[in-house]
């Protein structure tokens, strides 16, 4: 296990993403993946009020999350995150909106407070004192326990930060944010401001929307909402170079390559567990092999090197 910044969150070292509950997994499929990542030793669960709205008109995949908890009875065991902010109708950090949201989140949750809230996207019409001082609320009622950002650059990350410190609000433990072998932007100004200022990343996009996971090649046909996207990649030198090391050390350590993207990702500076999600049981399978992949330092530069653009 790991720790979220110098919170008292220990969490699996991936995150389990579940933006596919209700969307490409429904309910039962969506069970079956929660079960086998719990079994598997993962207690990270990943959501937002915005999964998957933008296909069912509903906030599925967090309705599921709370039916299965109630289900298992297994919430207290269980580091549970959400956000505000991109749902449509409740758009913004503005402190009703917040409040709102937190409602609602808690109400298809099923439960009374909300481990890691993440303010899904920075807003820049609403003061960042107004919606740290409702997030700085909600922990004192106990409906939140930490507040983390996402989608933040680095000078607005560092000013909330200051306005925290300012003003004796409470502060965000944690940054989620892009991240993985062919997509380093992270690797710079943002990056030194969570190192700095000791707070945690927790990315998402980790196998760059299924391309690290081995299934893309040229002139191959891919099943997948994601596959226009993740198949730009292959048009690049940069893309291809990635995944041929990629296979390389995989096949070197008898490893799927999701694995051990996600095991280099793990291993970055400053990041203390990857987001990945999974359509089904069999998918979910080297995203918990990661968890224990350690990859040595002769593996990590050579990934390092060769993806680098």
């Amino acid at each position: 296990m790991r720790s979220i910044s110098t919170t008292a969150l220990s969490v699996f070292p991936i995150s389990l993403g579940t933006n596919v509950f209700g969307w490409t997994a429904d309910k039962e499929t969506s069970f079956a993946v929660l079960d086998a990542y719990v079994e598997g030793g993962g207690n990270f669960i990943d959501t937002a009020d915005v999964y998957p709205y933008w296909v069912t008109g509903e906030s599925t995949s967090e309705a599921i999350i709370g039916e299965w908890m109630a289900a298992r009875r297994n919430r207290d065991s269980l580091v549970l995150a959400t956000k505000v902010g991109m749902l449509e109708g409740l758009q913004g950090l503005a402190p009703a909106t917040i409040r709102t949201a937190v409602e609602d989140s808690l109400r298809r949750l099923r439960t009374d407070r909300i481990d890691l809230y993440w303010a899904h996207v920075d807003d820049q019409d609403t003061p960042l004192v107004e919606s740290l001082a409702t997030f700085d609320a909600l922990v004192r009622e106990g409906k939140v326990r930490y507040v983390g950002a996402s989608n933040y650059g680095a000078a607005r990350l560092a000013e909330a930060l200051k306005v925290s410190d300012d003003e004796g609000l409470v502060r965000y433990v944690a940054l989620q944010q892009p991240y993985n072998l062919v997509e380093r932007d992270y690797e710079g100004a943002l990056r030194d401001v969570v190192a700095r200022e000791g707070l945690s990343s927790t990315p998402y996009f980790g196998l760059a929307r299924g391309f690290l996971t081995g299934k893309y090649a040229p002139g191959v046909t891919v099943d997948s909402p994601r596959a226009g996207v993740a198949a730009q990649y292959l048009d690049t030198a940069h893309g291809r170079r990635t995944l041929d090391t990629l296979a390389k050390v995989a096949a070197e350590r008898d490893a799927a390559p999701a694995a051990v993207a996600l095991a280099w990702l793990a291993a970055q500076p400053t990041v203390t567990a990857p987001i990945a999600s999974a359509r089904n049981v069999e998918q979910l399978a080297p995203l918990l092999a990661a968890a224990s992949l350690t990859l040595s330092a002769d593996e990590l530069a050579l990934l390092d090197e060769a993806s680098r653009p």
